[in-house]
């Protein structure tokens, strides 16, 4: 557990003391931005790698327990999620590192993010909850305890940069959406343009949930219909 514990403390860290402080700037001052978002990829992924790891070993030591009668409103939320972070990860957004020139386009809030401008961040958010609530453990704890806190203040940290450096242009876009899904909708600062999320990201969703529930007990040890079935 306390090997969780410390690479979930290193991958937080790195991502939250280096992309989100000043340091970033220093490093690619010195090393260049190519070089810099290699070196932030491969720490990433090293740092993920070992947290996950550590969580297969980690032993069950019960919070409030699993809550098997959630399992059907959990898979509905997977598929937000899913939904979320593919059509995400697919569509054009100021929010990217280097494309913060959509925001001169006068079509810059399309989509997804009508609904979200952190769709990613929002959709990896709302599955590591999911999985928090229904697991109910202390490896769970940290493990999709320390993702949301990387989601939720990543998100943060990326509106305080663009709002920093693209001033107006930032505040603009902002105004016209939310970082919490359906936000700016439901208060009217949007509508939902359907057609405009493309039909073969929301099928690649799909497809991509369909796989999880087929692989996912082969992948990690337990079937997320086993409570269902």
């Amino acid at each position: 557990m306390m090997e969780l514990l410390l690479f979930s403390t290193l991958f937080v860290g790195t991502h939250l003391g280096i992309a989100g402080t000043p340091l970033r700037g220093v490093i690619v001052s010195k090393a260049g931005e190519g070089a810099y978002l290699i070196g932030y990829a491969v720490i990433s992924l090293l740092t993920l790698s070992w947290m996950v790891d550590a969580y297969k070993v980690a032993p069950y030591v019960e919070t409030w327990g699993q809550l098997y009668s959630l399992q059907p409103i959990a898979l509905g939320l997977m598929l937000v999620a899913f939904f979320l972070v593919v059509v995400g990860l697919t569509t054009p957004s100021p929010t990217l590192v280097g494309a913060e020139g959509l925001l001169d386009k006068d079509n810059a809030v399309r989509g997804i993010l009508r609904i979200t401008r952190h769709p990613f961040l929002m959709g990896v958010a709302l599955w590591a909850l999911t999985h928090l609530v229904v697991n109910g453990d202390v490896a769970g704890l940290i493990l999709f305890g320390a993702m949301i806190l990387l989601c939720v203040v990543g998100a943060y940290s990326i509106d305080q940069k663009r709002r920093e450096k693209l001033g107006d242009k930032w505040s603009d876009f902002a105004s016209q959406t939310s970082a919490i899904p359906f936000v700016a909708i439901i208060q009217g600062r949007n509508h939902l343009a359907i057609g405009e999320l493309g039909w073969w990201r929301i099928l690649l969703a799909i497809g991509g949930f369909l796989s999880m529930l087929m692989y996912h007990a082969r992948l990690f040890g337990v079937s997320p219909l086993a409570a269902i079935g």
